[in-house]
């Protein structure tokens, strides 16, 4: 063998070891120490977070002050004018901050320091819930897919499907002893809150009433139903604290799958959404949720409510923790635009689609932007 063969196979050898540290998350890498962020992680030049078009930074310098939709009001008398401001904050933010909602502080404090704590666990209790496949309904992986992405993300995550509960819950992570428990808990909280956000969506897009419903109104019961026995899929992400910042994100530029997703986040600021073509920083405000539409929402209302690209940056100095509590009709109901909101001057503009439909296409290829949702629409 040839000295330039010997090189060849062991600059393999060396490579393939470097991969099959990568699958092991970016928890185990900075555990195990560095200066520097691996190549594996960073991004070329013009999708780094401060990447500049033409000349212009990409990222803007004013954090964006988002809607802020009062839960409370939202079920008292001031009902009509709150849910004005939800269809205000669809349409054109695709995202609002959620406050006075109804989940006691104590559980959402205990989910946060649950899943602090399972990120704390040795990588070897870790791994017992490591898996590349997409279908699993308890997964344990990195980045965004990690058998596809060619550039890694700065993110761990554990992934939890919710619903039903009693055919999952023997699956969830046991350690910490009390991690079931407490998600338990907080899983059922986001789930209620949910239905009523739902119910006052279909009530700001004209589709159902909270009074006087008539025979009309069946199929908007029929759809309320339908959420009831919903999906439900829960991922809480890691963001270690990153020694090059600049030059990696925690997540690249996506938008969500489902109807809405509600985001619990730490007071460390991360996320940004695309806002103008810019990117724009979230300020997080303490005992809140941010609240964004997801891809079925946007066709459920044939283009009216907007899935807004978002990405999370990370930082040199502090780790980050949310949780990401993403809702949608049964797994495997299809989504279609709500036929009452399709007309002649507003013809129907997306195909059908479900959650196996967004899976095999997101297995399928790395993930940039928003290609499902894009592929969904009708020319």
């Amino acid at each position: 063998m040839s000295p330039g063969m010997v090189m060849t196979a062991e600059t393999k050898r060396e490579e393939n070891a470097q991969e099959s540290q990568y699958q092991k998350g970016v928890k185990h890498l900075c555990e195990n120490g560095i200066a520097k962020v691996p190549n594996k992680y960073i991004l070329p030049v013009s999708e780094r977070p401060n990447s500049f078009v033409n000349g212009e930074s990409n990222a803007s310098e004013i954090n964006l002050k988002l809607p802020v939709i009062d839960f409370a009001e939202l079920q008292g008398s001031n009902r009509s004018q709150v849910l004005k401001s939800l269809a205000n904050a669809c349409e054109h933010y695709g995202f609002f901050q959620l406050v006075n909602h109804s989940i006691p502080r104590d559980v959402i404090i205990r989910m946060m320091e649950v899943s602090g704590r399972f990120f704390e666990l040795s990588f070897e209790e870790r791994e017992k819930y490591m898996s590349a496949d997409m279908w699993a309904p308890v997964r344990y992986g990195t980045s965004f897919n990690q058998t596809k992405d060619g550039v890694f993300c700065w993110r761990d995550f554990l992934k939890l499907l919710c619903h039903p509960l009693s055919d999952v819950l023997a699956r969830w992570p046991s350690s910490p002893v009390d991690f079931r428990k407490f998600a338990v808990a907080y899983a059922k909280e986001t789930k209620c809150l949910y239905l009523m956000l739902m119910e006052a969506i279909l009530e700001s897009l004209g589709l159902a009433t909270t009074k006087n419903k008539t025979r009309e109104d069946e199929e908007e019961d029929d759809i309320l139903e339908e959420f009831q026995d919903g999906s439900q899929l829960m991922f809480v992400n890691f963001y270690p604290s990153c020694p090059e910042p600049d030059l990696t994100l925690g997540m690249p530029p996506h938008s969500d799958y489902g109807f809405l997703t509600l985001l619990l986040q730490d007071e460390v600021k991360g996320l940004q959404i695309q806002f103008q073509e810019k990117w724009v920083t979230i300020e997080p405000i303490p005992n809140s949720f941010l609240v964004n539409v997801g891809d079925h929402l946007e066709i459920f209302s044939n283009g009216r409510y907007k899935s807004v690209l978002h990405r999370v940056v990370v930082n040199s100095t502090k780790s980050r923790i949310s949780v990401a509590s993403l809702h949608s009709l049964p797994l495997k109901t299809m989504i279609c635009p709500s036929p009452k909101l399709i007309n002649e001057a507003n013809p129907r503009r997306y195909k059908d689609t479900d959650f196996a439909t967004f899976l095999e296409y997101a297995a399928s290829r790395e993930p940039k932007k928003k290609n499902f949702l894009e592929s969904r629409k009708l020319t």
